[in-house]
Parts: C-alpha cells; structure tokens; sequence
C-alpha cells in the first residue's frame, strides 16, 4: 500500500478511533489498527469485539493495501509528526510513515488476522439529529452502571413512544429517565417498533462522535441478526453489541406522589454540593438535606476532619423534611441538568428523592437515599 494524506486529518481520526482498541486482550490483533488504502482514503480501524470504530481520512492513494499496526505506538506517534503531507507505504521493513524531516517504521501483522467490524449494515432504522441527540442522551447515559458484569444496568434503553422515545439508564441506585426524546428523529422504517438495549459506552462513544462531526445527521442502522447497531456519519462508523438482557422493571420504583417538594436554583445547589463534599467523601460521600420553607441546608459531617452547612434559598411546599443522600451522584445530576431551576420532591428520608427540570417535566433523576444516624 501507498499512500499520502495530511498529518492533521490523520491525528483527529486516530485519536476517536483508538477509543475502540482493546485495553487488554488475549488476541494480539485486538492491540493493532487495522490500516487500508482504497479509493482515495486512508481507512482506519479498532475493536474489542464489544465496539468498533472506522474512520476514513481523505488521501491520495497510489496503491491499494491493508496491514495491522500496534494501536498505541501508532497513536503517539501519530501526535508527533509535524504538519503537512505525509505518506504512508509498506515495504519489507514493514509500514512507513514519513514527513519532510521524519520517518517512523512499524511493525506489522496479516490484516486478514483483524475481524470484520461487521458483515453488513442492515436495514436504516433512523437519522439523528446531532443537537437533540447530544443533549438527550447525555443527561440519561451518566446514570448507567459501568459494571459490565451487570449487563441489564449497563445500557441505555431506546424504546419508541407516540411521541418520541423513552430514554432509561440506571445503575440500581440512581436513574435518569427522559419522555418524547429525540422528537425531530426520522424513522426510516415507521411500521416497525423500535425497542434496544444500547452498552453505555456506546452513546458515550455516539455524543463525542456527534460533537467532531461538524453538525451532520447521524444515520442508525440495525443489524438484528447480528445483534448489532451501526452509526454512520460522514465519514466515521460505530458498531455496537446490542445487550441480551432484560432491563429491570423501573417503573415500579418510582414514586407517583410526594409529601415535600421544594424549588431551587440549581448553581445554589451545585456550589453547596461541591463544598459539602470536601467533608463528605471521608464519611462515604454521604450529604444531608434538611428541606425548610424558604431553604434547603446542605450539610456535611466528617468527625476526624469537621463539618461544613450552606444554606440554599428555596420555595417548599408540604412538609419540612430531612434526607442524605450519594454527594457524588448528587453532582452527577447536576452537572448533566440543562435547567438552570431544579425542583425535588420527596415522601420520606427513606424513599427515593425524585429531581425533576422545570423547563422539561419530561425528564426525571431519581437517587436512593442513604439512611443515617441522627447526628450525621
């Protein structure tokens, strides 16, 4: 293979495809990009069975060829090569890659040793669009247990509605859910109900390839057979392994009245949040809300260090109430919110406290309390 292309196209698409690499794995070609020079591009390529990531990087390609590289050397390297044209080309010593003043060999492997991202993209499903996606899901994905032994709290469930679409992730001990999601959607395939269990790392992967994609709409296509889910933009690919788990029945936890529920600015909240926890993350995190009429006290306790109350300015109605909560989720929460005021409601120190936005009623974050000594 040969081929010459400009060193900044092939930086930022290694940098996202090398998200796909295996950190540790028992194939050595899990360790590699996969490298292909075909009609006019440089083709870029990672996995780890569980996602995969392709990247085209325009190019002028004198002779076709693909081979296999070690993904981290490939990458460091990448990140030091000057600016301008380079070239890429095998030759007995293995895979070239020269600048102007430089000149970097690396070793090479069989490329048909790399497994296929996928066999075909199945049928489309829908097109995204960037902003709506980027902002509904990354105030549900947060929520998702990073527990990969735990596959039904893994991912995001995508369920189509009259609507839109339900949005659902939680970890067992929080959960982000938003109603009417993805409203300007276009279903390419309106007889067909849409229902998905999607691995969180995914739409973590889906947000930042939305956000390097320049605006563009993301095509979705769906690969039941092989169980997957492909995203399509310009010229970046990301394969995703649907979960064959049941997700768990959320809508049972949920409370469906309150006895306290109060309103707040949510800057207020997240600053006494952020000070709390100095104190807080030597007593496992944990932070208390005392609720009053026209505030919220924010309290945290570390007997071996000391402690640390801020009050928050708050409209509240029903009871006055008391309850602690995860402080790390708490800042979770709020550093995903759009809505610049936040409302709580509650029934009880021990039941879930339920935040909801007031610019959006279709969304909700539930955290479990944590159940503490009257002195904390």
């Amino acid at each position: 293979m040969k081929i010459s292309l400009i060193s900044e196209r092939l930086q930022k698409g290694v940098l996202f495809v090398n998200h796909a690499v295996s950190s540790r794995s028992q194939l050595p070609t899990l360790l590699n990009f996969l490298i292909e020079a075909r009609e006019g591009k440089l083709v870029i390529s990672a996995t780890d069975l569980e996602i995969g990531i392709t990247v085209e990087v325009p190019g002028k390609t004198e002779k076709d060829g693909a081979v296999t590289v070690p993904a981290k050397t490939f990458t460091e390297m990448a990140g030091t090569i000057s600016s301008g044209k380079i070239s890429l080309e095998t030759t007995h010593e293995g895979l070239v890659l020269a600048g102007e003043k430089e000149k970097t060999i690396f070793q090479t492997t069989p490329a048909d040793e790399f497994p296929r991202l996928y066999e075909e993209k199945g049928k489309q499903v829908m097109v995204l669009r960037r902003e709506t996606m980027e902002k509904d899901f990354s105030r549900v994905v947060f929520a998702a247990s990073p527990d990969s032994e735990r596959p039904a709290l893994s991912g995001v469930l995508i369920k189509e509605e009259k609507d839109g679409f339900l949005l659902v992730a939680t970890d067992g001990y929080r959960l982000s859910l938003k109603n009417h999601a993805l409203q300007d959607v276009r279903k390419m395939r309106p007889e067909e109900g849409v229902s998905m269990l999607v691995p969180a790392r995914v739409i973590r992967e889906l947000i930042q390839m939305g956000k390097d994609g320049g605006g563009e709409d993301i095509r979705v296509y769906a690969a039941k057979e092989k169980n997957q889910i492909i995203f399509i933009q310009n010229e970046t690919t990301l394969v995703g392994r649907l979960i064959e788990a049941e997700f768990p029945n959320y809508e049972k936890i949920i409370p469906t009245d309150f006895s306290t529920k109060t309103v707040l600015e949510k800057d207020g909240l997240q600053k006494a949040i952020k000070a709390g926890y100095v104190f807080a993350r030597q007593t496992a995190g944990i932070i208390k809300l005392s609720i009053e009429k026209s505030r919220v006290l924010v309290s945290a306790n570390a007997p071996s260090v000391g402690k640390n109350l801020i009050e928050v300015g708050a409209k509240t109605m029903g009871e006055e109430n008391e309850i602690a909560f995860n402080a790390r989720y708490l800042l979770d929460f709020l550093a995903n919110s759009t809505s610049e005021e936040i409302s709580f409601e509650m029934t009880g120190p021990l039941n879930p406290g339920v935040f909801k936005e007031t610019n959006d009623p279709s969304f909700m974050h539930l955290i479990m309390p944590i159940r503490v000594q009257e002195s904390a």
